[in-house]
């Protein structure tokens, strides 16, 4: 996992860190290929340059945010959802 995201998980309280160490596992094993930042405070992957998949603390909980969903062909991906 990139230094800079496990930094930003540990900053979160326990019950959000295991989803947030899960979610970048998760997205790690989906998209190996993928640039890792921390982009405008939370942790992003970019494929080819382009953001397309992070997450980050919001009030209810952790939120997965995907940028071009449309674009990865799978419904639903449009939605909003917090975790937590």
């Amino acid at each position: 996992m990139d230094p800079e995201t496990l930094k930003y998980n540990a900053q979160q309280e326990p019950r959000h860190k295991e989803v947030c160490d899960m979610l970048a596992q998760e997205i790690d094993r989906c998209l190996p290929e993928a640039e890792n930042k921390i982009w405008h405070a939370h942790p992003v992957r970019f494929l080819e340059g382009n953001p397309s998949v992070g997450f980050s603390k919001k009030k209810p909980g952790i939120g997965l945010m995907f940028w071009s969903g449309a674009d990865l062909e799978e419904p639903g991906l449009m939605i909003w959802h917090a975790i937590g």
